[in-house]
């Protein structure tokens, strides 16, 4: 949200905004470009017949004093998605989704198109390299690439973000059940990529990952006239720590690594082709792809170790990223730590989802937080339900930070990679102080 109050201060408009809590780094973005609100709090007298439109976040709350206000003015009230959608009706709208690394192809297609000088409009949900802001609008672009999320659009609108976009060009990355709190079964969750696909603009275009057979039988069976591009995961070889594809021009060595990747860098491959980018020409932008913010990110490397964060927090990628650091690493020590902190992750019945994703790593921790079951009024989850669920040999689960770091830091860390996946931060673990353990 806060990236769009920028993008549209960039454009012209006059923004205002209101939250209960900001924090960083997006309270001191809003105050450097001072339209940070002056005090936190909901201030229904601040809605007015001369506000244009009322942009409301997910994490607003249906009963929020100033939506309600709103309401009674009848004031225009958008969503997130519903905003993006209105301000690309005259675009050709790029929408990547799929349960799992949307946010890297998306990133990726936005690299390759600013390294050969194609300008386009675009929302990203993570920071990338070179970019000041992941949202960017414009009256005169042709383009709007836009990541696709499956989850809810706001208090008031329950259907997924995905839904409003009608786009022109789609990608879907794949699907893996995820966001069980809104999609209480495999079903349902599936029939909403279902209702993505019969969205797509007829004549339009869906690139699909064809590995994936559950997302190939729903566009085997989709009735919408669009054009239909499967791929296959781009070959490739590791040679001394070092992934190299093969490209029509010859080996390139790339900073990307696991088959998940090669399979995301094909499919942003083709969607780059179908916006105009030669395909010598991607392969010349991707060789400089470092990567999205919180993706298999470096946090401390030495001659000897390294360590990673990466926001894997769902059974899929815990078990893609964790593969990718194994066959990348084949003769180090690999050590895996898992935090459950999502609504999904720390539910009963869908724990047995992470079955064997941790099976790559030589040896594997899981921690999670009873606090943030009684924050979340989830059922306790016993010890030995995390030991059943992830069937991995000798993997130790803790509940106390404490404990875990005292864990984390009595390891043998020479010859080593240590992957931290998680979108908490394991009861205020320091990575960077970690890092700085990490053997010359």
């Amino acid at each position: 949200m806060h990236n769009l109050a920028l993008a549209l201060q960039a454009g012209g408009y006059n923004v205002t905004g209101s939250d209960d809590a900001i924090y960083e780094p997006s309270k001191s973005r809003l105050l450097n470009h001072k339209i940070l609100p002056a005090e936190m709090g909901w201030f229904p007298e601040k809605i007015t017949q001369s506000l244009d439109g009322v942009i409301l976040g997910m994490h607003a709350r249906a009963d929020n004093p100033e939506l309600h206000k709103a309401q009674e003015l009848g004031l225009k009230i958008y969503s997130y998605p519903e905003f993006l959608f209105e301000h690309s009706k005259n675009k050709t709208r790029v929408v990547i989704g799929g349960s799992h690394g949307k946010t890297t192809i998306t990133s990726m297609i936005l690299h390759v198109m600013k390294y050969n000088g194609k300008e386009i409009d675009y929302m990203v949900g993570s920071q990338l390299d070179g970019f000041d802001n992941m949202v960017h609008l414009t009256q005169e672009n042709d383009f709007i690439l836009l990541e696709g999320d499956e989850y809810l659009s706001s208090p008031i609108d329950r259907r997924p973000k995905f839904h409003l976009y009608q786009p022109n060009i789609a990608l879907l990355s794949g699907i893996a059940w995820d966001h069980i709190n809104v999609f209480p079964s495999f079903d349902m969750y599936i029939d909403q990529f279902r209702v993505f696909i019969e969205t797509i603009i007829t004549g339009g275009i869906l690139v699909y990952n064809a590995e994936d057979p559950i997302l190939a039988n729903l566009v085997d069976e989709t009735t919408n006239q669009i054009r239909k591009q499967p791929y296959l995961s781009h070959d490739y070889r590791v040679e001394n720590n070092l992934t190299v594809i093969d490209t029509p021009e010859g080996d390139l060595p790339i900073d990307l690594f696991g088959s998940h990747n090669m399979s995301n860098l094909a499919g942003a491959k083709w969607v780059c082709q179908h916006m105009g980018i030669d395909e010598d020409d991607f392969y010349e932008a991707i060789a400089s792809f470092k990567g999205a913010s919180k993706r298999l990110e470096v946090v401390a490397k030495t001659r000897s170790s390294i360590l990673y964060k990466d926001f894997a927090h769902s059974p899929s990628k815990v078990k893609a990223t964790t593969r990718a650091v194994r066959e990348q690493f084949p003769d180090r020590k690999v050590y895996s730590f898992v935090e459950l902190h999502t609504f999904s992750s720390l539910s009963p019945q869908f724990l047995e989802q992470y079955a064997g994703s941790l099976q790559s790593a030589d040896e594997a921790a899981v921690f999670y937080s009873p606090e943030a079951l009684k924050q979340k009024k989830m059922a306790p989850v016993e010890k030995e339900e995390i030991y059943k669920a992830f069937e991995k040999k000798n993997l130790q689960v803790f509940t106390d930070p404490t404990e875990f770091k005292t864990h984390v830091t009595g390891l043998d860390f020479n010859n080593s990679v240590l992957l931290f996946m998680s979108s908490g931060n394991y009861g205020g673990l320091d990575l960077a102080e970690l890092g700085r353990l990490l053997p010359a």
